[in-house]
């Protein structure tokens, strides 16, 4: 039996929330992100928002703007410098029986909370033989492509998803943003939500009507890939930030008679193995892109379950597209440390010369 402690008889009232926009509107991430949390804000009390400037600011990139407004700094709460207490904090909160959404102001502030992750969040629901559950959602701007300083553009999900106990997800269109932050702040599970922050002013079609997730735990589809442009000569495997990428790249092959079939990932942990597969196994080629630093990153992974599932379909080796070996660089380099169209068709080309 799983034991929450649910003691939130503290709450506050929950305001009357403001009337929730409707149909399918085209949008930014970002703002599908906003109201995602909202609807999730406005349907749940026990759910909640901390973060560095999240509150009155609004937050760096503005997602979480006009919730404090909405919500009160009950709901809304504005944190002291400290990603460790930020998410210290938030383990005690999910004990009490709150649902708390921590905000990581940039990918690579994350670092000072990572013991509380990895030691005490991932740890809790197996060390208490699943008496305790820790429902803790921790939003992480990650990956390059906006000029930013040291420490602003880090892909540091390999270590996440490293980590047992952990959900590892990272949507790549405006749609997915909606609908998986909702399922994320559902989820029974801790779940750590990379967001593409390069993509996070590009638009998409959102469906505002689309159903809740299951109130207790409706996270099935959150566990699944997607293959977002079919094909038959090569698999190419995206999340996050690389899927616009992969999917540039697959128009650009198409013009010189080449198919490439894209699937995102969405969650790279627990990684969705079946649907990657099925596509290898008709295509019979992979190649798998992302940010992060090819050496040891989650494409290794993907890679070596391909390879063993799918053996006797494969025509050639799985290859890897990503970042190189080296800190993240500075600005004016960033575009050629970055898995680009170009970097992406190269090994394309190399997969079909096999």
């Amino acid at each position: 039996m799983t034991v929450t402690s649910d003691r939130t008889t503290d709450l506050p009232p929950a305001p009357a929330p403001a009337p929730f926009p409707t149909g399918t509107q085209r949008l930014p991430m970002a703002k599908a992100l906003n109201l995602g949390m909202r609807r999730a804000l406005a349907n749940d009390p026990r759910v909640l928002l901390m973060g560095e400037d999240i509150g009155r600011l609004g937050g760096v990139f503005r997602v979480t703007d006009g919730l404090f407004a909405e919500f009160g700094d009950d709901r809304v709460v504005d944190t002291p410098l400290a990603e460790s207490g930020i998410v210290g904090t938030a383990i005690g909160l999910a004990l009490r029986g709150y649902r708390p959404v921590c905000e990581i102001q940039f990918d690579g502030f994350v670092f000072p909370a990572f013991d509380q992750i990895t030691t005490q969040l991932a740890k809790m629901h197996y060390r208490s033989q699943g008496r305790l559950t820790l429902p803790v959602v921790i939003r992480i701007p990650f990956g390059g492509g906006i000029g930013a300083v040291e420490h602003h553009s880090e892909s540091p999900e390999a270590l996440f998803a490293h980590t047992a106990g952990l959900r590892v997800v990272s949507p790549s269109t405006p749609a997915d943003a909606f609908t998986m932050i909702q399922q994320a702040i559902a989820s029974p599970d801790p779940v750590i939500f990379l967001e593409p922050k390069g993509r996070y002013w590009e638009k998409g079609d959102v469906d505002l009507d689309a159903p809740l997730p299951a109130p207790h735990g409706g996270t099935s589809d959150l566990d699944h890939a997607r293959v977002v442009r079919p094909g038959t000569d090569v698999t190419v495997v995206a999340y996050g930030p690389t899927v616009a990428t992969a999917l540039k790249a697959a128009d650009a092959a198409a013009a010189e008679g080449t198919s490439l079939e894209v699937v995102d990932l969405r969650t790279i942990s627990p990684l969705d193995t079946a649907t990657v597969a099925e596509s290898v196994r008709r295509t019979g080629r992979c190649v798998v892109v992302h940010e992060a630093p090819v050496l040891y990153g989650s494409g290794a992974e993907v890679a070596a379950r391909i390879t063993e599932e799918c053996f006797y379909h494969l025509q050639a080796p799985v290859l890897r597209v990503g970042g190189f070996h080296t800190p993240y660089p500075v600005a004016k380099l960033e575009h050629d440390y970055l898995p680009s169209l170009d970097r992406l068709l190269d090994a394309v080309d190399r997969t079909l010369a096999f």
